[in-house]
């Protein structure tokens, strides 16, 4: 296990924050860092055809070694962490044989991770986790999902008698601000299905998410002297203070769970002449989320019909983008695919956590460009921020997930096509 521990660590000391207001791709020019080191280490394992292309799209292919027909799937991470915690500088913590009690993560900036808030903790307990040092987050999304995916290989690899057919591996940037697939080519990939090691704890395998748009909200408003503004000014922010109540009240992501959709606004700037608020929309179900995206045209025409004659125009105006959609709807036809992931899990003990995702992968988008792609543990917990920490043994078990699907596919006449 200290194998898997050496390779997770030097991947998450490369900084690969992505950043959604960068055009090019990868995003950031430190992306490739990560990617130039990881096209060096498949070939090292002794992986085939690995390449990188000119957007840092990473693929290689493990050969098939035996005789009959057998499907190709894939297996795809991210290298890039989230932009909404700091990414730079990470120094993990290793804390061996877990005892259940509070972690120090940061003495200085008293920063604990305790299992009094976070309780998935006390699911380790006399195991060897891996924190962060309370300024930074780890990037177990997705370098645990790159380290198990190159550690399962390497052990195909070395154990030749295991039989798998031929498997292809990929490697994506700009994952964490929804663009991880965007550039990705299928028929590149040349797989009949792939899984992506995205979620997080051991047992997690998920083939729904939400359906997703973004939202930006623009007002306008006409700034006049406070002091003779009666009748004649009309203040943006407070127009958006109006729009946002009118959205549904416990309708929020920290009001919600399951399958219940939101609205979460996550930006809000402005001046008395113009405010700008960003949010999103989610749902599982295609019909309420419509419905949502039909809720913001109605507030927005019901204010601007409000301040038709004061103002002269539209006050406010509304930009709705859809960014990727539920990949039930393309999974289902090929359920097998999630049968054998599931199965892999029993053979290996592991309890299989059949849930919706509440957010995104790029398996949701791949599975629309004709790549099936459910979404598989990657063990790690409290992404995105300093408490975000990843059990050694789940990266081992996530391995084991790995192998065994590569088992039961190679299986003669038991994996459908």
């Amino acid at each position: 296990m200290q194998h898997i521990i050496d390779r997770f660590i030097s991947y998450v000391i490369i900084d690969t924050e992505s950043d959604a207001n960068s055009e090019t791709t990868p995003s950031t020019k430190k992306q490739w860092d990560l990617a130039h080191k990881l096209v060096e280490e498949l070939k090292n394992i002794g992986m085939q055809d690995v390449s990188i292309d000119d957007k840092s799209y990473i693929m290689a292919t493990l050969p098939s070694n035996v005789e009959h027909e057998v499907p190709t799937i894939g297996f795809i991470s991210h290298f890039d962490t989230s932009p909404d915690f700091c990414g730079a500088n990470i120094k993990p913590q290793i804390v061996p044989n877990y005892d259940g009690k509070d972690i120090v993560l940061n003495a200085d900036k008293n920063i604990v991770l305790s299992p009094s808030y976070f309780k998935d903790l006390l699911l380790y307990k006399g195991q060897t986790l891996i924190t962060t040092d309370g300024t930074t987050l780890l990037g177990a999304d997705d370098k645990a999902g790159i380290t198990e995916i190159v550690t399962a290989m390497e052990f195909l690899i070395n154990n030749p008698e295991i039989k798998h057919g031929k498997i292809r591996v990929g490697f994506t940037p700009d994952e964490e601000i929804g663009r991880g697939a965007h550039h990705f080519d299928v028929d590149k990939f040349g797989a009949d299905w792939a899984y992506t090691m995205d979620g997080s704890q051991v047992g997690e395998l998920e083939y729904e998410n939400f359906n997703a748009a973004g939202a930006k909200i623009t007002f306008k408003g006409k700034s006049v002297h406070p002091g003779y503004a009666k009748g004649k000014m009309i203040n943006s922010m407070l127009i958006a203070n109006d729009f946002i109540n009118e959205l549904p009240h416990g309708e929020t992501p920290q009001e919600t769970k399951g399958y219940e959709g939101f609205f979460h606004v996550h930006h809000l700037t402005g001046s008395i002449e113009e405010t700008v608020l960003e949010l999103i929309i989610r749902d599982h179900n295609k019909k309420k989320f419509e419905k949502r995206k039909e809720l913001i045209e109605k507030i927005t025409k019901k204010i601007n019909k409000k301040f038709a004659k004061q103002f002269g125009e539209d006050i406010v105006t509304a930009e709705i983008k859809d960014q990727y959609y539920n990949m039930k709807e393309k999974v289902l036809p090929v359920k097998h695919i999630v049968d054998i992931a599931e199965q892999a899990m029993k053979e290996i003990g592991i309890k299989p956590l059949i849930k919706p995702i509440r957010g995104g992968t790029d398996g949701s988008q791949l599975s629309y460009k004709g790549l099936p792609c459910p979404n598989i543990f990657a063990g790690g917990h409290n992404f995105h921020g300093k408490y975000e920490y990843v059990p050694a043994e789940s990266m081992q078990k996530a391995v084991e997930v790995i192998v065994k699907i590569a088992e039961l596919t190679a299986i003669e006449n038991s994996a459908r096509k």
